[in-house]
């Protein structure tokens, strides 16, 4: 008996789409878009056969589904992670800068604890291999400094704790080639 989709139904049914195309952004765009037209194509149809609730309780949470379309794309085990990539690559750069510069406050304090006026200029080498020289100035009282960047080896320990953090070596297209001709192989095999 066919059944009439209300809105209801349809809104029920975009937000499972929703989830499931939560959950699938280790796939490329295109790829999700068609994931997403397909369930929901799919869905409505089941919708109005056997109504909504029916449909969605025969199609299982979007989480499984958005493992399954993830193991088929990507293969099984582990895989590569943008969100913590970007995760490390965005919160580092601000731990890091916390603590340089509060190391750079204790210098100043320790120059400026006596009291006295002690005009002149001073070099502080910095945290060794991840910031560069501080020169701090001390004129009637006020201090001021210049440098403290980071150093090329600082951006590699960033890259690198990036890349390591994501996996994101399992992103690369040849091992995705590699995986899929070694999954044919075995099917054929059987």
């Amino acid at each position: 008996m066919p059944h009439t989709v209300t809105w209801l139904d349809r809104l029920r049914v975009e937000r499972l789409v929703w989830a499931l195309d939560q959950r699938l952004y280790d796939l490329p765009q295109r790829t999700r878009i068609a994931h997403r037209r397909e369930v929901r194509a799919n869905l409505l149809a089941a919708t109005a056969e056997v109504g909504a609730g029916e449909a969605l309780r025969r199609l299982g949470s979007a989480r499984e589904l958005a493992a399954q379309y993830l193991d088929a794309e990507l293969g099984e085990g582990p895989r590569h992670s943008w969100l913590a990539a970007a995760l490390f690559a965005l919160t580092t750069p601000l731990v890091l800068n916390f603590f340089l510069s509060e190391a750079a406050n204790a210098y100043q304090q320790a120059l400026t604890a006596t009291g006295t006026h002690a005009d002149g200029s001073y070099t502080w080498g910095g945290v060794t291999w991840l910031q560069s020289p501080l020169t701090f100035v001390l004129h009637e009282g006020q201090t001021t400094h210049v440098g403290g960047a980071w150093t090329p080896l600082t951006y590699v320990i960033l890259l690198g704790g990036a890349v390591a953090c994501g996996r994101l070596w399992r992103a690369l297209p040849g091992r995705r080639n590699q995986r899929r001709a070694g999954s044919t192989a075995d099917g054929l095999a059987l």
